[in-house]
């Protein structure tokens, strides 16, 4: 049975991912770039139903930019929850851009990529973000490089929190965790890490029992003096916290 339901929900993700790929097609260009934000966080709130996934969101997500999103990373789900939580810019690696249909949707919902190899590559990203946030925007980044298994947060690199030092722009720390709803305990399902491919990650979720999404949004804070290296560690600690706290858990 449970083979069975992770079939259909695998089903209906493809044709999700298939009429995201249209309306961006068909339409995306004749939309205000306020109009394709809502549709993106809609789309992204869709697919987590598609997945039997609740959303539970804690804190306050920002109502405007600028100001930059940094989170914990466990897994290639962690996008699609913080887009159906509050649309923003992602500063993704640059493969993404060339996984078929996936690139074309992350594109269209306004990703930055990076060649994380590229120290040059580095700071052109980082000029076009202070560039963004200095316009507005609300962008988002993994500042742990990888994905983690959830049940601790890897240390911060800390080169893109130039971009917000330079725009004096905020930066909002945000937890994820995925839990099974009826325990609270950590759910491992969505986890993308070490020889799991894409698509073993994908079908542990389509299995999953009861899963949910939580969303932890911290205070927004300024760099204060701190260079990007004392900043990154206080957001890391931040992200702790936010995950640790149970006040924070439904």
């Amino acid at each position: 049975m449970r083979q069975w339901i992770a079939l259909t929900r695998f089903l209906r993700v493809v044709l999700h991912l298939l009429s995201g790929a249209w309306v961006i097609h068909r339409t995306f260009s004749k939309l205000t770039q306020a109009q394709r934000n809502e549709r993106v966080q809609a789309w992204a709130k869709e697919m987590l139903a598609h997945l039997a996934i609740k959303l539970v969101v804690n804190g306050s997500p920002p109502q405007s930019g600028p100001v930059l999103l940094v989170a914990n990373h466990i897994s290639w789900l962690d996008i699609v929850v913080m887009h159906a939580a509050r649309h923003c810019r992602f500063v993704s690696k640059a493969d993404v851009q060339r996984w078929p249909l996936v690139g074309g949707l992350a594109t269209a919902a306004g990703t930055l990529y990076i060649e994380r190899e590229s120290r040059r590559d580095a700071m052109r990203v980082v000029h076009h973000m202070v560039e963004q946030l200095r316009s507005g925007d609300v962008l988002a980044i993994f500042p742990e490089g990888t994905t983690g298994d959830g049940s601790s947060v890897l240390p911060f690199h800390a080169n893109l929190l130039q971009a917000a030092i330079a725009a004096q722009a905020p930066v909002q720390p945000v937890a994820l965790h995925f839990a099974d709803q009826t325990t609270g305990a950590i759910s491992f399902a969505p986890c993308y890490i070490g020889d799991d491919t894409l698509l073993q990650s994908l079908w542990r979720t389509l299995k999953a029992r009861n899963l949910e999404a939580v969303v932890s949004f911290g205070e927004p804070q300024m760099s204060g003096g701190r260079d990007r290296r004392a900043w990154a560690s206080d957001l890391h600690q931040a992200v702790v916290s936010l995950r640790e706290n149970p006040a924070l858990r439904t």
